[in-house]
């Protein structure tokens, strides 16, 4: 039932009902039952005619007179959900309701009150029924608040943090957002303490779970709703409602001991209270002398407009998720025609800078520099897990996280631009690279603006930074899977600067050919330049070359057959641990793990398979050229 409506305890704090003098004698466990009527009965088969969470109000007048029929009627009304029993004192009962009646009461967990006093039930009956509209009518009110609240910060394209804000803000409860990952993006502890809101946040959270995509966790106390769109879930948005709590025991004033007639038979006491207030109070307690303990919490969840509150939270803060990226996701497409224009000349430079100029940036008068940033490989296995809600979305279980890395890697390239204040194109250029062209007021100011851009990406993308060199741990903490490369593998190269907008392709593909150049290079560099990437990043750009192909078959064809007709030998390694030790044999055959003789025995054979003279300089550079292009052939 709706928490809209007022529970039994609220509807005994009303002035007509505590005109009566209310007593509680049993039931007391059922006081936060909502109420979601009232009904006069003075028959003692009214059961059948209640559908359920009505208060009953009676002057016992029509009840049985035998104690099988008073359990009888009691227990019918526990069948169909009564809320609770009021009976007006005076006319069948003078004193106290039966104690039968108040035994059987107890253990349906009935409410059953007593009026001492005679109450109008027409006055009781206006004031709940006034208590159920109005609270019907605030929640209404609420609900519509709520709307046009989210319709507005939809509209403005608030951001996550402001979306929080107007939830907390509303709700009068905190409310915290977190992606998938447990890690928390936005939160406002709604006046509480931060800290303690968010210590241990994520184990705390784990054990957060709610039986459905909205729901109430009664065991953590927080309304959970899910947050994404088109099927794609990134992050929940929780709402703290505070549980009632002890709520205080029901007092009736000091030296008025209520006339309470408390069984002698094998009935099980009940819980006997006076409602009506006024006055010092004390604690009822029982015949023994024992406290009959704090009344039990409040069993109902949140009222509904909170749900509907975080629902509509959670709906604009998907929304203008989907906005920001469509948004930039047009600019972005804008950005890719003109590079690609750039690359392959298919439009007019004149059309590129008129486009350009129309995004807001000038290219013509400015010295330009292609740069490209990638990881160092294609599989995005070996790479860094986006981090869910925070990078950006992870593709639906299953599917292929490639594209969601692209874009990841995209967007991080667009703040670190942003945040070095340099302006240039950006987009992706490939399945693997994002390429931008920096259009900078000239050439002095090239190498600051690299440094710069290169040190937003580090702080953007953690895993992106050097390791220290002292501690061979990355700046961002984690250590290198290899001595000599980053922790995550990210690559920022760049092309020579050209002064013209018709050089900027030329700048740009050889910013994409060093890039590539570099994935196999072992150092770790801020910004890859030409000169960087020497003759194993020349050999690796021509790996698809058929006549650098060929040139590595006929250096080292005839050792690879023998190699293969030979598995255990591998006279390749051999060859390898000789020309990378600079002809020295001795050195060669340590790296080897072989004996001297071993060794030579080995040269010799790898000199009459090739037919070549091993102590010869020229041919020995030939074979490591052809070594190296090798390599380059076989890296992906």
């Amino acid at each position: 039932m709706s928490p809209v409506f007022p529970t039994v305890r609220e509807v005994l704090a009303l002035d007509p009902v505590r005109h009566g003098a209310p007593r509680l004698v049993a039931g007391e466990t059922g006081l936060d039952r909502p109420v979601r009527w009232v009904h006069v009965a003075e028959v003692p088969d009214i059961a059948t005619l209640l559908g359920g969470g009505e208060l009953v109000l009676t002057t016992g007048i029509g009840l049985p007179g035998d104690d099988a029929g008073l359990r009888a009627f009691i227990g019918d009304l526990a069948g169909v959900g009564v809320s609770g029993l009021v009976v007006e004192l005076g006319r069948r009962y003078l004193t106290g309701v039966p104690r039968v009646m108040a035994a059987a009461a107890e253990r349906h967990g009935l409410p059953l009150v007593e009026l001492r006093r005679a109450a109008p039930f027409v006055r009781i009956t206006e004031a709940v029924h006034a208590l159920i509209v109005d609270a019907q009518l605030t929640e209404l009110r609420a609900t519509e608040e709520i709307h046009q609240r989210f319709t507005e910060l939809s509209v403005e394209g608030a951001d996550p943090g402001e979306v929080v804000r107007q939830a907390a803000e509303l709700s009068g409860c905190p409310v915290v957002l977190e992606n998938l990952a447990r890690q928390v993006l936005a939160y406002d502890p709604a006046g509480e303490n931060a800290e303690l809101l968010l210590d241990g946040w994520e184990q705390h959270s784990r054990r957060i779970r709610p039986a459905g995509r909205t729901a109430y966790d009664p065991d953590s106390g927080w309304l959970v709703t899910m947050v994404g769109a088109r099927g794609e879930d990134w992050g929940r948005l929780l709402l703290r409602w505070p549980a009632a709590g002890d709520l205080s025991p029901v007092r009736w004033p000091a030296g008025s001991d209520p006339p309470v007639r408390w069984p002698d038979a094998a009935e099980p006491p009940p819980v006997v209270r006076s409602l009506d207030g006024g006055g010092p109070a004390r604690v009822a307690r029982r015949p023994d002398g024992g406290d009959p303990g704090p009344a039990r919490p409040a069993s109902a969840g949140p009222p509904t407009r909170l749900t509907i509150l975080v629902e509509r939270a959670a709906s604009t803060l998907a929304l203008g998720r989907l906005i920001r990226r469509d948004a930039e996701g047009l600019e972005r497409q804008i950005h890719r025609t003109l590079l690609t224009a750039l690359l392959d000349r298919s439009r007019p430079v004149d059309e590129v800078a008129l486009r350009a100029r129309a995004l807001g940036l000038v290219l013509e008068r400015r010295h330009l520099v292609g740069v490209v940033v990638r990881h160092r490989a294609d599989d995005p296995e070996s790479g860094p897990a986006a981090e869910p809600g925070v990078g950006g979305d992870s593709g639906p279980a299953g599917g292929d996280p490639g594209p969601a890395r692209l874009r990841d890697l995209a967007e991080a390239v667009g703040q670190a631009l942003h945040e070095a204040n340099v302006t240039g194109l950006t987009s992706a250029v490939d399945d693997h690279a994002v390429g931008v062209l920096l259009a900078l007021p000239g050439a002095a100011a090239e190498e600051r603006a690299l440094n710069a851009f290169a040190a937003a990406l580090r702080r953007t993308r953690p895993e992106s930074r050097q390791p220290d060199p002292a501690s061979g741990r990355s700046a961002g903490g984690a250590r290198g899977s290899e001595p000599g490369r980053s922790a995550g593998g990210l690559i920022i190269a760049a092309g020579s600067g050209v002064g013209s907008l018709r050089e900027a392709g030329r700048s740009l593909i050889e910013a994409r050919q060093v890039a590539e150049a570099a994935r196999r290079d072992r150092r770790d560099l801020p910004i890859f330049r030409l000169p960087h990437v020497g003759l194993a990043g020349l050999l690796h750009l021509l790996r698809d070359e058929p006549r650098l192909q060929t040139f590595v078959e006929r250096e080292l064809g005839a050792l690879l057959a023998y190699d293969a007709r030979h598995p255990r030998e591998q006279l390749l390694g051999t060859l390898r641990a000789y020309l990378e030790q600079g002809r020295n044999k001795s050195a060669a055959a340590a790296e080897a793990h072989l004996s001297r003789p071993a060794f030579y025995e080995r040269l010799a054979r790898i000199g009459r398979i090739l037919d070549v003279d091993l102590d010869s300089v020229d041919a020995c550079l030939s074979l490591h050229v052809a070594l190296l292009a090798l390599d380059a052939i076989r890296t992906p």
